[in-house]
C-alpha cells in the first residue's frame, strides 16, 4: 500500500518542516509514502474564493492517479478517534490495492469538483488549525496509526 498527503502550498516553518521529516521518515519505515506538494494558486489577494477553490481543485485532480482513493482532510468531515482512525486505514489498505491520497486544501476548502471526486472527508479536529500545522498533525496521527496496527507501543490506552 501507497499513501500520499498532498497539499498546496511548500511548509515555510521550519520546525513543522522538521517534525514533518521526522514522522515521514518514521512512517516509511511501514509503508510507501510520500508528500506532494502543489504550487500555490498566484495572485489571490482579490479573487474570489470560489475561483481559487476552482483553481486548487483543478490542480488536485491533475496530480492525481483516477485510480487513487482521495480522502479530504476537512474540518466539516467524519472524526474519528486515532484507534478507530487506525482501523479505518486498516480496512482501506486490505479491500483496495489503491494509493490513499489525503489532500489538504488551501484556506477556503475544496471545489464542488474535488468534493465529488473524493472518497471521504475526515476531519482532525472540530477546532480550525492553520494549514501548515494541519500537515504535522496528521503526519504524526498516521504514524501513530500505523503503529497501532502493528501493535507497537506508542501509543497509550
Amino acid at each position: 500500500m501507497k499513501i500520499a498527503l498532498l497539499q498546496i502550498g511548500k511548509t515555510n516553518e521550519r520546525h513543522i518542516s522538521e517534525g514533518l521529516d521526522l514522522y515521514s521518515g518514521r512512517i516509511r519505515k511501514y509503508t510507501g509514502f510520500e508528500i506532494i506538494t502543489l504550487p500555490e494558486i498566484k495572485n489571490t489577494g482579490n479573487m474570489p474564493a470560489g475561483e481559487q477553490k476552482l483553481r486548487e481543485g483543478r490542480k488536485v485532480i491533475k496530480a492525481v492517479d483516477k485510480d487513487d482513493y482521495i480522502i479530504l482532510l476537512d474540518e466539516h468531515g467524519t472524526e474519528m478517534r486515532t484507534v478507530e482512525f487506525a482501523g479505518w486505514i486498516g480496512k482501506l489498505t486490505m479491500m483496495s490495492g489503491k494509493r490513499l491520497v489525503f489532500v489538504i486544501g488551501g484556506p477556503w476548502g475544496f471545489s464542488d469538483e474535488l468534493n465529488g471526486r473524493a472518497g471521504f472527508r475526515l476531519s482532525l479536529s472540530k477546532m480550525t488549525f492553520p494549514h501548515q500545522l494541519v500537515r504535522l498533525l496528521f503526519a504524526e496521527q498516521l504514524y501513530r496509526a500505523m503503529t497501532i496496527l502493528k501493535g507497537e507501543a506508542y501509543h497509550h490506552e
